[in-house]
């Protein structure tokens, strides 16, 4: 018996043709993480009014967005989406990029995609010439801000984040890339 082999995983950026992928991602990973936090009607409300292929069409043909999908043996099971022009008022730097969403699909939670996905988006955000990488996290996901405050993320406020009818508090947390 030979060593274990690691299944092949690489990210790469999103393309035209990846619409209904990334509306099928985005609404499985946040459906799977926020279901149970949230009603069924404001779920379905905040899912219609994000996801779908002519929604992800427009982000993928926005020049200030892009896409990191991450795949494992060239099936998708996760994806970062990146915005410039976007910053919020208590995040500092320059030239700031907002990490908008990182989605891992729940069955591959805990096997180093969302850390092989935020290496690709720091790694992007410093070739883009940005000198801040920010994100708003739900202050009830601390599996998540664990996460980011792991990458040294800190929290420099709050912002509201609507799930259909809810106004829900997030930290924005950001990471000065100009400090690694």
């Amino acid at each position: 018996m030979g060593p274990v082999k690691k299944p092949q995983e690489h990210s790469r950026y999103g393309n035209a043709a990846d619409n209904e992928l990334l509306a099928d991602l985005g609404t499985q990973a946040f459906y799977d993480t926020f279901a149970a936090a949230n009603s069924p009607e404001n779920m379905a409300a905040f899912l219609a009014e994000t996801y779908g292929p002519e929604k992800q069409a427009r982000e993928l043909a926005n020049p200030s967005i892009f896409f990191l999908i991450a795949e494992l043996e060239g099936v998708a099971v996760g994806y970062a989406m990146l915005k410039s022009n976007s910053t919020e008022e208590s995040v500092t730097g320059d030239k700031p990029i907002e990490l908008r969403r990182i989605y891992t699909l729940q069955e591959w939670i805990g096997r180093g995609v969302g850390a092989a996905l935020m290496q690709a988006a720091i790694h992007e955000a410093r070739q883009r010439g940005h000198d801040t990488l920010w994100l708003g996290v739900w202050e009830q996901n601390p599996r998540a801000i664990a996460f980011y405050r792991k990458w040294g993320f800190v929290e420099v406020g709050t912002h509201i984040f609507v799930v259909g009818d809810d106004p829900q508090r997030d930290f924005v947390m950001q990471l000065s890339l100009s400090s690694q």
